[in-house]
């Protein structure tokens, strides 16, 4: 087993900085691959990102969401003066940001660099919010715990386990979508049929946070998956879709994707037959966003020894995936994150190394047909654990991207972008 709390995540750390092998995938043509590689590394002229957020020294793992009439909301992690560990939240509208305020602050809370807490707003007015909390003197025994707002973040109800299992093993990597009905869908990654350190398999499980503030009931997704790398969930018209990556028993890395439509959850299938075999999580999941039927995934590989993040559309919901297309500049980190348009574009976010310990957040947009517009440098930052996820979305005809400034001075960070955001 792998994790990115172990030893074995910190070699991943340094395979991530490896240099790129420059050789054509042979499933596409050189001309098809120059063509899309080049694409994405043209810069074009468009306005610096706008600072509209920044938090306290030490502070991380933000996670933003869209809230109603153009609103958003935001938590995050701050490190406290006993060195306890506060969930922080914010409110923006009208774009302004409200004073921030704490959820939660104990010393239970299972703080990792890529597993960090959600926030949903859901149809009927509330706020969810996850977060990881340690349940016994181990290094990797902690739930994913829920609570709910009824007044904007205020005030938060007790916190309830989101999943049946009790065990002092591994549960996280959640992610959430608000049903039509209020409360929250969710999917995770579950470890209670791992036993010792080496045993047993992580699975990836489904279950709803119901209007009632009860649990409904859970459904084994996957039985076997990679046990680190984030999960997505996302609504289309014709249901749920939810990507995360797989883990084969020849250790097959691929991103796997499956759909609950017609009153059922239905086989996962792969996004792309890749067969990337590796031995260890890359912790490294997908990005996934959708818009009625039309679903985009984006996703970090190794296939073929060659680093790369790919991209691909699904226009029935998730059911099959066109095929991808790579969008990243030549040596990338990944981490990739996105969110479906109103005209039908995709904009997707990934960390690209540009040198030895140096990176950047860069966008593109993707147009329904596959082109690959020109690349925007959001956020430069580094390549290690610290520089953490961004997430992104659309609050009115504001673009938001959230990102973990590094170093001495660092912190949480919210900029308004232009250019590459732009519809118009």
């Amino acid at each position: 087993m792998s994790h990115p709390g172990f030893p074995r995540a910190e070699i991943e750390a340094i395979f991530f900085r490896s240099p790129l092998r420059s050789r054509f995938l042979s499933r596409w043509s050189p001309i098809a691959l120059i063509l899309a590689v080049a694409a994405a590394c043209t810069s074009a002229p468009a306005p610096d990102p706008v600072l509209e957020f920044s938090g306290p020294v030490r502070s991380g793992k933000p996670f933003l969401a869209a809230t109603d009439n153009g609103g958003a909301v935001m938590t995050w992690f701050e490190r406290t003066e006993d060195e306890n560990a506060a969930l922080r939240i914010a409110t923006r509208r009208a774009g302004t940001w409200s004073e921030p305020h704490t959820i939660l602050e104990h010393d239970r809370f299972f703080v990792n660099w890529a597993d960090f807490p959600s926030v949903v707003s859901t149809t009927d007015g509330r706020l969810v919010v996850h977060w990881l909390e340690k349940t016994a003197a181990r290094p990797y025994a902690y739930h994913v715990m829920l609570a709910t707002s009824a007044d904007g973040g205020a005030t938060w109800s007790a916190p309830l386990r989101a999943h049946a299992d009790t065990s002092s093993t591994e549960h996280g990597f959640a992610a959430m979508s608000a049903r039509p009905d209020g409360g929250v869908d969710l999917v995770w990654l579950d470890g209670q049929q791992m036993v010792g350190d080496h045993g047993g398999t992580m699975q990836v499980r489904f279950g709803s946070l119901l209007p009632d503030g009860t649990l409904g009931p859970e459904v084994v997704i996957d039985e076997r998956t990679c046990e680190c790398c984030q999960t997505r969930l996302a609504r289309t018209t014709s249901g749920l879709v939810m990507s995360y990556r797989d883990r084969s028993d020849a250790e097959v890395r691929d991103i796997g994707v499956a759909r609950y439509a017609d009153g059922q959850w239905h086989a996962p299938t792969m996004a792309a037959d890749e067969g990337w075999v590796h031995r260890a999580c890359p912790v490294n999941g997908p990005g996934l966003d959708a818009l009625g039927d039309r679903v985009g995934l984006a996703w970090y590989t190794q296939a073929d020894s060659t680093p790369q993040v790919n991209f691909a559309w699904s226009t029935d919901g998730g059911a099959t995936f066109g095929e991808p297309v790579r969008i990243d500049a030549g040596s990338p980190v990944g981490r990739a994150e996105l969110i479906v348009e109103d005209d039908g574009s995709a904009l997707v976010v990934w960390l690209e190394g540009t040198g030895e310990t140096s990176a950047e957040w860069r966008m593109v947009r993707i147009a329904d047909d596959y082109t690959v517009g020109a690349s925007q440098v959001i956020h430069r930052t580094s390549n290690a654990r610290d520089a953490g996820f961004a997430r992104m979305l659309r609050a009115g005809s504001d673009l938001l991207v959230s990102v973990t400034a590094v170093g001495d001075t660092g912190g949480v960070r919210v900029v308004r972008v232009g250019g590459a955001g732009n519809r118009e």
